[in-house]
């Protein structure tokens, strides 16, 4: 397989410049199971995407790596842990250096009365697939009221600090109204400085926070107006974060915040999505950042709680780029959307039948999303304890990782026995080719054909080749075609 401009497939129609790809249609294949309420899925820093980091709210952490669930954990805290309703270990987050220092940190509820503490600890230095328990040590401790509303999230933004999403305390309504309470980390985003101590802290507070100067807020204060905030996600390409608010009675909703930016009032208890909550009616918005999407509570099947999400930004579905994804906990439903301008939801789409498995299971409690190094996504089924890869489904293209001056080989999938399978490229990007021949039209600009081979008789073609070495750093959009059916498309950029 040599990449080239040579061989073009005959009846090549000129492409159509800015033209929008279809939407790729999508499935799920097992990825582990028989999980105590599986939490959350990660990966490390350095990793490729063979290895993944599974966090229970039992209080493990496992670890599939090629694609079997590990016997031992990667670590276990279930006897320091509150694990009951709300509670229970709820977030993970490596380190940015974690290759060079081997931290990463927690986010659990103890066993004394349920309160929040963020905890350091540290890989083992002779196993990589096992953490050090006497490595522990305690960043930060917040107490909680009520058993519920824990918040959990807890990720490392593009600045490098270390980000903490924080419920409002519990009970309903926020009956202290912690979330306006400047005073009170409960119902806030929260940013520290893991690196640098001070003030008598085991945390820094970066200078940048929002509410430095403010002397009606405290320091670690990001944003205010939170319920719940169940599952954020920054983008991995333009670092925006994006915030999954748990409504009260009626109202769930997603809210967007531009890279960089900080000091928000999400709103509430003073309001619920869109919507006045206490008082009623009338109340005052003035400064408020409303969400960009909201969706009732009800309906059939029922919904009643959001799950946040991710942003697609993986190699194999690239005309999924920009699409978030998030899930109702009771309904079992996925959507996904992309953000036009910040505020405008655009291009929005159920995904619940193609994403239930095959067979007699099906995804229900969704109760959060991740991702592997390459950027693809998991939605975890905490009732069923599995969790599941998003895939392309239909004709799939499955590329390695592309290495100028080496040989290499990509096989097609799912496609008609002995069929002719054609694999295009684009220097260009996504767009539109059409190839009259096959009777489709490609999603890339520009596309170039690279060969054809006929397909075994299970459907699968193969193409084996190698990558010239001018082609170092260079961006690749690829995709296979056969008659009347085209694959995924890989983006790729060369090493």
């Amino acid at each position: 397989m040599r990449l080239h401009h040579l061989l073009i497939l005959a009846g090549l129609v000129p492409p159509l410049a800015a033209s929008a790809s279809a939407q790729q249609p999508i499935a799920t294949e097992p990825v582990a199971s028989g999980l105590n309420a599986p939490l959350y899925v990660t990966h490390a820093p350095g990793d490729d995407a063979s290895r993944i980091f599974i966090v229970t709210q039992f209080g493990k952490i496992r670890i599939v790596k090629d694609g079997t669930l590990l016997t031992a954990p990667f670590l276990d805290i279930n006897s320091k842990i509150t694990f009951s309703g709300e509670q229970g270990l709820l977030g993970m987050a490596f380190h940015p250096d974690y290759e060079q220092n081997g931290f990463f940190y927690v986010n659990y509820s103890d066993d004394t009365g349920g309160d929040t503490v963020i905890e350091r600890y540290q890989v083992d230095p002779t196993d990589p697939d096992s953490a050090l328990p006497a490595s522990a040590f305690e960043l930060l401790g917040i107490d909680q009221p009520f058993s519920n509303h824990n918040g959990g999230w807890i990720d490392f933004g593009p600045d490098g600090y270390l980000y903490i999403g924080m419920g409002d305390g519990g009970s309903g309504g926020d009956p202290g109204n912690r979330a306006q309470n400047g005073q009170e980390l409960l119902g806030k985003i929260l940013r520290i400085d893991v690196d640098n101590p001070s003030g008598g802290l085991n945390y820094g507070i970066p200078p940048s926070n929002p509410f430095v100067n403010d002397p009606l807020v405290l320091d670690e204060i990001w944003a205010i107006g939170m319920r719940n905030p169940w599952r954020c996600e920054f983008d991995n390409e333009t670092g925006d974060l994006w915030i999954a608010d748990v409504g009260q009675d009626k109202w769930e909703e997603i809210d967007f915040e531009p890279a960089g930016s900080g000091g928000q009032n999400y709103g509430w208890r003073i309001m619920e999505g869109n919507h006045c909550f206490n008082p009623a009616t009338n109340c005052n918005q003035t400064g408020l950042i409303l969400p960009v999407y909201e969706y009732s509570h009800g309906g059939a099947p029922f919904r009643c709680s959001v799950s946040g999400g991710v942003v697609y930004r993986g190699r194999a579905m690239a005309d999924m780029h920009a699409r978030y994804f998030f899930s109702d906990y009771c309904s079992g439903q996925t959507w996904s959307f992309r953000l036009s301008g910040g505020t405008t939801v655009v291009d929005f789409v159920e995904h619940t039948t193609e994403l239930d498995p095959p067979g007699s299971p099906t995804l229900g409690s969704i109760v959060s999303f991740g991702e592997d190094a390459d950027g693809e996504m998991y939605v975890v089924d905490q009732a069923g304890g599995d969790v599941y890869r998003i895939v392309p489904a239909g004709l799939r293209l499955n590329l390695p990782e592309l290495v100028a001056g080496s040989a290499t080989s990509a096989t097609v999938s799912g496609g008609a026995p002995t069929g002719l399978t054609g694999l295009f490229y684009s220097f260009t990007g996504l767009g539109s080719t059409p190839l009259p021949p096959a009777n489709v039209t490609l999603g890339i600009a520009s596309g170039t054909l690279i060969a054809t081979v006929l397909a075994d008789g299970a459907g699968t073609a193969t193409f084996a080749g190698s990558v010239p070495a001018g082609l170092q750093g260079a961006t690749l959009w690829m995709q296979a075609a056969q008659m009347n059916v085209k694959s995924n498309i890989v983006l790729e950029v060369v090493e």
